[in-house]
C-alpha cells in the first residue's frame, strides 16, 4: 500500500514509517521539512495523490488556546478535502483518550474539533486515541514547576510509550477502517505526581513534587477517570521502568 504520514518526520510519524516500511509498504513522511504543508496546502494534493491511506499525527507548533484550535481546523480542513479528492480509502487520526471529558484544555478542545472533521469526512475513518506519553514526562514537570517546588494531582494515568504509540498505529492502519475510534494505553496505572516523581528520580533531578489534588493539567481538573480508558483499550508492552531503563542505555 502507498500510506502517507502528514506528520511523518517527528516522534511518532519517524517510528511509524520504519514500521510501514519494514512491512514493506510504500510511505511517504510529509511534512513542512518535506514540501507538504497541511496549513497552507503546499504539495498536499501531491503527496497524497494515489494513496490508500492516509495517517495524521501532526502537531500544532503553538500551544496557546487558539492557536492549536485553529491548526487543527485548518489543517484537517485541508488534509481532509485533498484526501476526498484523491479517493484516499483510509484516514487514521492520532488524538487523545477522554479528550471531550477535559473541555478546561484548549488542546484537549481542539482535538474534539479534530475528530469531529473526520467523523464528517467521507472517507472512512479509525481514530486512535491514545493516553498520554511516557515521552511527556519531562514537559509535564516544567509546566508545573514553581522553582524547586512541581504540583501535580495524584489523578491516574496511565502512559504509554512512544513505540508502542507506532506500533498500534501501525496496526490500524494494516487492519479494516472502524469508522470509530480505538483506545491505546500503556500497561500500568499510576498517579500523575508519582509517574514524575519516579522520572525526576530517574533523570536525578532534584525537584520536589508536591501532590495537590486541585493542581491542573495543561488547564483541566482531574479525576480518576480523566485520562484513561474507561472501556477496552489496546495496552502497551512498555512499562515506565522499562522506559527509564531504556533511556538510561541510550542517554
Amino acid at each position: 500500500m502507498k500510506i502517507v504520514i502528514i506528520g511523518g518526520t517527528g516522534l511518532i510519524g519517524t517510528k511509524l514509517a520504519g514500521l510501514l516500511r519494514a512491512d514493506g509498504h510504500d510511505v511517504v513522511a510529509a511534512s513542512p521539512s518535506t514540501g507538504v504543508d497541511t496549513i497552507t496546502g503546499a504539495g498536499l494534493a501531491e503527496a497524497v495523490r494515489g494513496a490508500d491511506v492516509v495517517v495524521d499525527v501532526a502537531n500544532s507548533p503553538n500551544f496557546e488556546d487558539q492557536a492549536v484550535l485553529e491548526f487543527f481546523q485548518t489543517s484537517g480542513h485541508n488534509l481532509l478535502a485533498a484526501e476526498a479528492a484523491a479517493g484516499v480509502r483510509h484516514h487514521v487520526v492520532l488524538s487523545i483518550v477522554n479528550a471531550e471529558r477535559n473541555p478546561g484544555s484548549g488542546y484537549m478542545r481542539a482535538k474534539v474539533v479534530q475528530e469531529d472533521l473526520v467523523k464528517a469526512a467521507p472517507m472512512p475513518y479509525t481514530i486512535v486515541r491514545a493516553t498520554q506519553f511516557l515521552e511527556f514526562a519531562g514537559a509535564i514537570a516544567a509546566t508545573a514547576a514553581q522553582g524547586d517546588t512541581i504540583a501535580l494531582p495524584p489523578a491516574a494515568m496511565q502512559p504509554i510509550a512512544a513505540d508502542d504509540v507506532a506500533a498500534a498505529l501501525a496496526r490500524a492502519v494494516q487492519e479494516p477502517p472502524v469508522n470509530g475510534s480505538v483506545d491505546i494505553a500503556g500497561p500500568e496505572k499510576l498517579g500523575q505526581d508519582e509517574f514524575v516523581r519516579r522520572y525526576l528520580a530517574a533523570v536525578h533531578d532534584s525537584r520536589h513534587v508536591v501532590t495537590d489534588p486541585n493542581a491542573r493539567y495543561f488547564g483541566a481538573e482531574l479525576d480518576d477517570e480523566s485520562l484513561v480508558p474507561l472501556g477496552q483499550a489496546r495496552l502497551g508492552k512498555i512499562s515506565l521502568a522499562d522506559w527509564l531503563a531504556a533511556r538510561d542505555t541510550t542517554a
